[in-house]
């Protein structure tokens, strides 16, 4: 595979682009990879990339922290009419439906917004430092970009509510009994082992990825979603190339004589 290229043209993410993923990472490690705006509208770059060429997407931090949070001091100047932009809410739901998976590799805290971007990816794999938290009622507002209703959905009304009202911070082995993170591993190996997990997605057919993944974010469509996903699956070249190549290589096991056999 291509190593990738850095692409210059950012200031608070590093990108880098291969043929099947882009990596990018949030660089303000002198603020924490805090979420500002103008990161917001890099990562809808990034996006619009994403949603024009599908690619998987790796999002980590640098300076081994996620992204403490928003930006504090933005966040204190916006006002109601900010809010019903749903500035941070519409960049995290655009990263939701991206076409292809998306996988946040998170190691250090991750915060508030940072915590609600990690959330908004299909898959979540942690450093052993890593720290999820919802902080926001301590600065008299919600965690309004996702975590009320996805925090929920990934670790159950219980353990969201702890985070949420509670103020709860689940470190990565709590993330990992509740199911938020797929794996931990150490620090150094974090980048590693997410792009051995979107190796191991990139063996498989994209299209069906992507309808399956449709599937999955489409509550209340099914069955009706899953039989049309399945219809314009069965009609593909893929789905015959693949299902041929597994029944010749049963055929060839079922007629290669066991050991025994081949002696007699």
């Amino acid at each position: 595979m291509s190593t990738g290229t850095r692409t210059g043209a950012f200031t608070t993410l590093a990108v880098e682009e291969r043929d099947d993923r882009v990596v990018v990472t949030l660089d303000r490690p002198e603020a924490r990879n805090a979420i500002s705006a103008r990161m917001i509208r890099e990562l809808h770059t990034v996006c619009e990339r994403l949603e024009d060429e599908p690619r998987f997407l790796l999002l980590t931090g640098a300076g081994r922290v996620f992204a403490g949070g928003a930006d504090i001091a933005e966040l204190r100047e916006r006002g109601r009419d900010q809010a019903l932009q749903g500035v941070n809410s519409r960049l995290f739901e655009r990263v939701r439906r991206l076409p292809m998976p998306t996988v946040a590799a998170v190691d250090g805290w991750a915060l508030g917004g940072g915590a609600e971007l990690a959330y908004a990816c299909d898959l979540r794999i942690a450093g052993p430092d890593a720290v999820f938290g919802n902080p926001e009622p301590g600065l008299g507002i919600l965690a309004a970009a996702g975590a009320c209703w996805r925090l929920p959905e990934l670790v159950g009304e219980s353990v969201a509510k702890q985070v949420l009202l509670a103020g709860r911070r689940l470190d990565a082995e709590a993330a990992l009994a509740c199911g938020l993170v797929a794996d931990v591993v150490p620090a150094e190996e974090l980048t590693g082992a997410a792009h051995r997990l979107i190796d191991r997605m990139a063996r498989q057919s994209a299209t069906a990825l992507r309808l399956t993944k449709l599937v999955v974010d489409s509550p209340g469509a099914h069955p009706v979603a899953d039989d049309l996903a399945q219809a314009v699956l069965f009609e593909g070249a893929d789905k015959r190339e693949r299902m041929t190549a597994f029944l010749e290589r049963g055929s060839a096991r079922s007629t290669t004589p066991a050991p025994s056999e081949a002696r007699s």
